[in-house]
């Protein structure tokens, strides 16, 4: 079989003395993608200056080592990746020589600036190796058999397999990244390496390849020496759970306790006391974002992707969200629940400009008051000169200067085409002119403008990116949902609603609307399942009364999305239950992977981009399929385990996909 070409991925920060060194290292035809981290320093000079034909990724914050990492990945696509650090050195023939091993994750043999052998084998951290390592030192632990570390030069002569080794050099075939997916961003710097390396199932040792690595700055700096501790106990929570991570957290923090006399280990010591759930992202400056939204953040499910992603973006920009203004005005007998939306945004309207999230003050929302008139020309100028006078208003308030504009609304098109900015993204999250309700013939033609004029179209749906690529080429991005892993975790006490109701449970929750789900199936489900519980929990946009003859139907309305991980947690099969329209063959719902990150049983009909998780998710094919899946999920507990099926959407994180947005938004 014919292997794939490297391509070799080095991610800098503040760099400059160091990377010229590496890339002058590497063979001339291999391709090389440096990925910075939004160095301040003169790195990305160095790099354009020593290799012109290296592809530069900027990165326009700085993320951590696993999402330069990941951003590398993305840009290789295609090709075997050697994971490099800046302050390493390849020794002639030794791509050739990794690669020739064939194995999974293979690296070399690492040697010091003195050319000493560096011990840079690793066995799985554990309890007892930590424990040995904290008594002992590392190398006389190593020494003895009982620490993580493979000391010994004899250990480093032959071929052999690892748990895991120093991420300095290492290259993973394709195949493993198609399978196993990218590295866990959430750690920043130390111990994503050896998550991956783990989650792959190990590494494998080539001495007849060698690097020399100049490193070491983790043993003098005390900063990175706290994040090294704290990562271990944050790396061991994953794997074995919470107890097992106070265990390691007593571990480790004797380690530094006995070596307090050190700047590094006090600084360590003190970071374990201290420590946060995940490591903070390191702020940096730019552009402000402006984004109109497809919803309302004061009474829509604030899972939505506009909420989700700008309030990523807030953490290193200032972003003003502007809240959904509409794509028709709801009218008696033609819209539903008429008065109750009249009302809502009357009420979201009323509170003006806030900030709602405290620990992220540069997230602003408002609700412009509109006149959502889109079938006469006149009445839109109308409308756009309003927002847009109210909109220009709050950011000469705000000081956002000239902003990047994210438009998610078609009717954005008209409020936007006049301002200034320092891009125009589309976010085409949904074919919005398929809303049954709207006037699709002005919605088309407001898309159709924001499709051939935006700077960047954001896409989530393939099949729409595929659809539309002859009017946006080179400028359509597929940026995929992501999902808020940490929130959706499984719980083990549920509210005592869902408690109180008997298993099994087969539910769903989301917004339960006309135009995407299929009642019809559903109450086909809780007829074939009379001994199960159907549990429905979301905002409904129709009336609920069918089921009230159903006693195994438990609709629970809308729950806070903090509250929706406690309900899902108890569900024993997760329904996606959709209609077969255009609005679902375009959609990609973020359901999906809340679902899987819980590590629910999925059962869903079938569009396209439900197809990249066939291998966790029962896709049926027709009504009777639908029902054979349910039965068959409540026999066997669906494809794969809880934790696979976690795994599947481990790296799909909000903030990467955030960063992933700032990265195409300010690349230009």
């Amino acid at each position: 079989m014919e292997r794939s070409p490297v391509a070799v991925v080095i991610v800098t920060y503040q760099s400059e003395q160091v990377i010229e060194g590496c890339l002058n290292s590497l063979p001339d035809d291999v391709k090389v993608i440096v990925v910075d981290n939004a160095s301040a320093d003169n790195t990305v000079s160095v790099v354009a200056a020593t290799r012109r034909n290296a592809q530069i990724v900027r990165n326009p914050v700085n993320a951590g080592f696993a999402a330069g990492v990941n951003l590398g990945i993305k840009a290789a696509e295609g090709h075997d990746v050697l994971v490099l650090n800046a302050d390493t050195r390849l020794h002639p023939g030794t791509i050739e020589t990794l690669q020739a091993a064939d194995k999974p994750i293979t690296v070399p043999k690492i040697l010091g600036e003195d050319g000493m052998v560096h011990f840079s084998l690793r066995n799985e951290p554990t309890l007892r190796t930590s424990l040995a390592e904290a008594l002992l030192n590392g190398q006389r632990a190593g020494r003895m058999g009982l620490g993580a570390t493979v000391v010994g030069l004899k250990h480093y002569e032959g071929s052999r397999s690892a748990d895991w080794a120093t991420g300095c050099a290492w290259l993973i075939k394709r195949e493993v990244i198609e399978k196993h997916g990218l590295l866990d961003e959430r750690y920043f710097l130390y111990s994503e390496e050896v998550e991956y390396m783990l989650r792959v199932g190990g590494v494998w040792f080539e001495p007849r390849a060698t690097a020399t690595h100049i490193g070491g700055e983790s043993n003098t700096n005390p900063r990175l020496w706290s994040l090294l501790a704290t990562n271990r106990v944050r790396l061991h929570r994953e794997r074995y759970g919470r107890f097992a991570a106070v265990l390691m957290w007593l571990v480790v923090a004797l380690n530094e306790a006995l070596r307090l006399h050190k700047p590094k280990n006090r600084a360590a010591f003190k970071g374990l006391l201290t420590m946060r759930h995940w490591p903070e992202e390191v702020a940096s400056a730019g552009p402000a974002y402006l984004c109109f939204s497809a919803q309302d953040w004061w009474y829509h499910n604030r899972a939505h992707s506009d909420f989700q992603l700008l309030r990523r973006v807030a953490k290193h920009r200032k972003v003003l969200l502007v809240n959904s203004i509409g794509l028709r005005m709801p009218s008696p007998g033609k819209s539903t629940q008429f008065l109750r939306r009249i009302f809502r945004k009357a009420m979201s309207v009323a509170k003006l400009v806030r900030r709602p999230i405290p620990e992220t003050p540069n997230f602003y929302v408002m609700t412009p008051a509109p006149l959502p008139f889109y079938g006469k020309p006149w009445l839109r100028k109308l409308n756009s000169v309003l927002v847009r006078t109210q909109v220009r208003l709050v950011c000469f308030f705000l000081r956002m200067g000239t902003p990047v504009v994210v438009a998610t609304i078609p009717t954005a098109w008209d409020v936007v085409e006049p301002m200034k900015h320092k891009g125009l993204i589309f976010n085409r999250s949904d074919r919005h002119s398929a809303f049954p309700e709207a006037d699709q013939g002005t919605i088309a033609a407001l898309e159709n403008q924001l499709l051939s004029n935006s700077d960047t179209v954001l896409y989530v749906s393939r099949a729409l990116q595929e659809e539309e690529s002859a009017l946006t080429g080179e400028r359509a991005h597929f940026l995929d949902h992501g999902v808020d892993v940490d929130h959706f975790t499984r719980r083990d006490v549920l509210p005592a609603d869902i408690a109180s109701i008997p298993g099994p449970r087969i539910g769903f929750f989301g917004s339960l609307d006309d135009y995407l789900v299929d009642f019809d199936l559903i109450e086909k489900v809780a007829q074939e399942f009379p001994d199960a519980s159907v549990v429905l929990i979301g905002d409904a946009t129709c009336s609920m009364e069918r089921y009230a003859k159903y006693p195994n139907v438990h609709w629970l309305d809308f729950r806070a999305y903090e509250q929706i991980p406690g309900y899902g947690s108890g569900f024993d099969v997760a329904l996606m239950p959709w209609l077969d329209n255009d609005w679902i063959k375009h959609a990609n719902p973020i359901k999906m992977k809340e679902y899987l990150a819980l590590g629910l049983a999925v059962v869903s009909t079938d569009f396209p981009e439900v197809e990249r998780y066939s291998d966790v998710i029962r896709i049926a094919s027709g009504e009777a399929d639908f029902i054979d899946q349910i039965r068959l999920t409540l026999k066997d507990g669906g494809l794969k385990t809880p934790a696979q099926r976690r795994a599947a959407v481990l790296t799909a994180s909000w903030d990467s996909r955030a960063r992933e947005l700032m990265q195409i938004a300010e690349d230009r």
